[in-house]
């Protein structure tokens, strides 16, 4: 089947917190609705990783013949959705994974917060790789534990591990824990072979545990491969877990279905433990469950249409900055369909940057900042929309960057 990715879907109405909903400028813990905010002009949101995409035609008919049936109590997995994950990791990843060591939790954020809860205790210390993901930093600190960043490095346009000073703060006896972000969120990066195997050296010789998040793993451009950290080798998966969903591959976000695999068997269990203290162990969405085995066994067609479709969006994104928009350096990613924006050439600080994009410009990015302080100066847009609302959103920065520079 052929998809029109180029069609626009009306989301209001729909409960989107993507169109839906703007924090607050005087209080960032609230929430506005942006027909409040910004009266009757229409925002284009390009801040939260959700795509402005249907998922694949066999996933809807899936949860429209689910949802027909009227009864929606508790759920579980079934033995068919455990080989559709087995399934997809093996052909999708060349991984070979076991049935047990699948642990499902509602969506990979609230696996992060079980996760350091169940192997670092207050007061230990968590390492990351700032700018990163930052709903990783609540997880660390909500549990009572220390954050602690192995900065990447900007080099010639792209970003780079420093091994040595990860390696320094891997051998803090107080560093339990080291969260990779792979494919990187927000800077795109696909880690390669050879950089997973050092920084995999590194946590095993100073014995910090590796969560992967790898919600991301199947949205790869061309020319670039994915590897999961736990197939690098046999010592490495036995102190790697991964975090694993079809939310973002499929525009499946909201029905909070995530996969947790972890082949150590006392990990896994102290990971159920703690899933049970909070009553979360077993959890399934029905519709969730319907639509991940779904789209793992008949979304394959659809994933390859988008993610070319992403690729012309990031050629589109590129080509127009470089034309109109000079001061503004697109550090082309790899993977995601998240781009990461140095706009320190606009010469602002991260307030009135935000001031340009959000109130003069009237685009909802991920501002920089929220990153840790190594993305001040920078944005984050999700370029996973039809084209149209892309060249608009990009227009509008051009208008506003122009009436500042008159």
């Amino acid at each position: 089947m052929k998809y029109d990715f180029d069609k626009e879907t009306n989301r209001k109405d729909t409960q989107s917190t993507k169109w839906g909903v703007i924090q607050d400028p005087g209080d960032p813990s609230k929430w506005l609705a942006t027909d409040d905010y910004f009266g009757d002009d229409r925002i284009v949101p390009m801040w939260v990783a959700d795509m402005d995409f249907p998922s694949p035609k066999p996933v809807v008919d899936a949860l429209v013949k689910r949802a027909q049936h009227g009864i929606y109590g508790y759920s579980l997995r079934t033995d068919s959705y455990d080989r559709a994950v087995v399934d997809w990791m093996q052909e999708r990843h060349d991984w070979k994974i076991e049935p047990k060591w699948i642990v499902s939790t509602p969506g990979v954020v609230p696996a992060v917060n079980f996760l350091v809860r169940s192997f670092v205790k207050p007061g230990e210390k968590v390492l990351i790789q700032r700018p990163v993901y930052y709903p990783f930093f609540s997880a660390i600190e909500n549990n009572g534990c220390e954050i602690v960043s192995s900065s990447l490095i900007l080099k010639n346009g792209r970003y780079e591990m420093d091994y040595k000073d990860f390696e320094k703060k891997a051998a803090d006896p107080a560093t339990k824990l080291y969260i990779l972000c792979s494919p990187h969120n927000p800077v795109g990066r696909v880690w390669t072979l050879e950089e997973l195997q050092r920084i995999g050296e590194i946590c095993l010789k100073h014995h910090v545990l590796i969560l992967s998040d790898e919600i991301h793993a199947d949205l790869i451009f061309s020319g670039h491969r994915f590897i999961p950290m736990a197939t690098i080798n046999q010592a490495v998966a036995d102190h790697t877990i991964v975090c694993t969903a079809p939310s973002k591959t499929f525009n499946l976000a909201g029905l909070h279905t995530s996969n947790i695999i972890i082949s150590n068997q006392k990990a896994r269990q102290r990971f159920v433990k703690t899933l049970n203290r909070c009553n979360m162990a077993g959890w399934a969405n029905p519709f969730g469950v319907v639509a991940c085995e779904t789209a793992y066994r008949k979304g394959k067609s659809w994933l390859e249409q988008v993610i070319a479709y992403i690729e012309g969006n990031l050629d589109f994104l590129a080509d127009y900055i470089k034309r109109y928009l000079p001061e503004i350096k697109v550090i082309m990613p790899e993977g995601t369909y998240l781009v990461w924006l140095d706009c320190r050439g606009l010469g602002m600080d991260q307030w009135q940057l935000r001031d340009l994009m959000l109130n003069k410009a009237k685009v909802f990015l991920d501002d920089g900042y929220i990153f840790g302080p190594e993305g001040i100066g920078f944005e984050r847009i999700n370029i996973a929309c039809p084209r149209s609302i892309l060249a608009d959103a990009l227009e509008r920065i051009k208008h506003a960057v122009d009436e500042i520079n008159d």
